[in-house]
C-alpha cells in the first residue's frame, strides 16, 4: 500500500532518471538538491535496493532503478489520469502557492485559513521554495502565485502586489554573550562566524547580507550555508554561529535563539506576492491575493 509521501518520491525519482543528473533534477522540480538526495535515500530505504549508482558528475540506474523507473511512470501516469478525472466530475480547482517560510510565517496560514472558507472547492498547494525557484515556476506556470521578496520591476509577464516590510535581526543562541545585547552594530557582528542561506539557492538573501556589512566596511566570514529556515535555526541554536534573519523567525521558532536588534540595518524586506500578469482576472487567485493582503495588516 502507497504511503502519503511515495507519489511524491516516485516524482521526484523519475525526474532524477530523466535528467542523468541530481542538480539537474532539482532545477526541474523545483527542489534544493540536499533535499532532492534525502527524498531518494528515503525512497532507497524504503524499498529496500540502491536504484542508483552515483558517479561524479552523473547518476546511472541498477537493474533496481531500471525496473521501478517503468512501473513508476505507468503509476504516476494513471494516478493523474484518476486525479484529472476526479477534477473534472467535481469542479475542483486548485492553487499552487510557492513560499519561503522565513518570510511567510503569520501571513499564509492566516490567508489560507480564511480563503478555504470563502473557496471550498479550491485545493490550495503550499510549495516551500527558494525565491529562484518561485520564479522559475511562475514563468514555467507550474506555480500559480508566490510569496517572497519583493521584485522592484515588473518584469516577464509577472505582476507584483506588496503585503509587507519587515526588519533584520541578529539570531544568537541563548547562552551567547551577545544575547544580553539590546543592539548590535555591523562591526560586532563582522567578528562572529556568519551562517547564511545558501548562496546558489537564496542569491538575493546573500547580497543583502554581503552588502550591508560590505558598506560598513566589514567582510562577512562564513561559518555554514544551509537550505531552509528549520536548518539554519538548528544550527544557530547548537551555537555553530550567529544568523542575519527577518523578525518572521520569531514567528516561527519563537524559542530556538534570542533576536537582538541591528544599529545602521539592512533595508527591510519587502514581502510580495506575484503571479502571471495574465491570471489578474481570475478570481480565486484575486480573492487569494486579497486575504494575503488582509493578514499582512494585521501583521503591521
Amino acid at each position: 500500500m502507497l504511503r502519503g509521501m511515495e507519489l511524491r518520491q516516485l516524482r521526484h525519482f523519475v525526474a532524477v532518471a530523466e535528467e542523468g543528473n541530481i542538480s539537474r533534477a532539482a532545477k526541474r522540480i523545483f527542489l534544493t538538491q540536499p533535499a532532492l538526495s534525502r527524498q531518494i535515500k528515503a525512497l532507497e530505504e524504503e524499498i529496500g535496493q540502491c536504484l542508483l549508482e552515483r558517479q561524479a558528475h552523473s547518476i546511472r540506474l541498477t537493474p533496481a532503478g531500471e525496473g521501478l523507473l517503468r512501473e513508476a511512470r505507468d503509476l504516476l501516469q494513471h494516478a493523474e489520469q484518476m486525479l484529472e478525472r476526479v477534477r473534472s466530475s467535481g469542479g475542483a480547482l486548485r492553487l499552487r502557492v510557492g513560499y519561503a517560510p522565513s518570510l511567510a510565517a503569520g501571513i499564509l496560514s492566516v490567508a489560507v485559513g480564511n480563503f478555504t472558507q470563502r473557496h471550498p472547492k479550491v485545493q490550495v498547494e503550499l510549495l516551500d521554495l527558494s525565491t529562484a525557484e518561485m520564479l522559475a515556476g511562475l514563468e514555467s506556470e507550474k506555480l500559480d502565485m508566490a510569496l517572497c521578496v519583493g521584485q522592484q520591476r515588473q518584469t516577464r509577464g509577472l505582476t507584483w502586489s506588496p503585503l509587507a516590510q519587515v526588519d533584520w535581526r541578529l539570531a544568537v543562541n541563548r547562552n551567547h554573550p551577545l544575547a544580553r545585547r539590546s543592539k548590535l552594530t555591523p562591526q560586532e557582528v563582522a567578528k562572529e562566524p556568519l551562517l547564511v542561506y545558501s548562496r546558489r539557492e537564496y542569491p538575493e538573501y546573500w547580497n543583502t547580507i554581503a552588502g550591508w556589512l560590505q558598506a560598513h566596511r566589514q567582510k562577512p566570514a562564513v561559518a555554514g550555508e544551509y537550505d531552509g529556515a528549520e536548518n539554519l535555526m538548528a544550527a544557530v541554536e547548537s551555537g555553530l554561529g550567529v544568523a542575519v534573519v527577518t523578525t518572521q523567525m520569531a514567528r516561527l521558532f519563537p524559542n530556538r535563539a534570542r533576536l537582538v536588534a541591528l544599529s545602521s540595518a539592512p533595508e527591510r524586506v519587502r514581502i510580495a506576492v506575484g503571479h502571471r500578469s495574465n491570471r489578474s482576472d481570475d478570481k480565486p487567485l484575486a480573492v487569494f491575493v486579497e486575504e494575503l493582503r488582509k493578514a499582512a495588516l494585521v501583521l503591521a
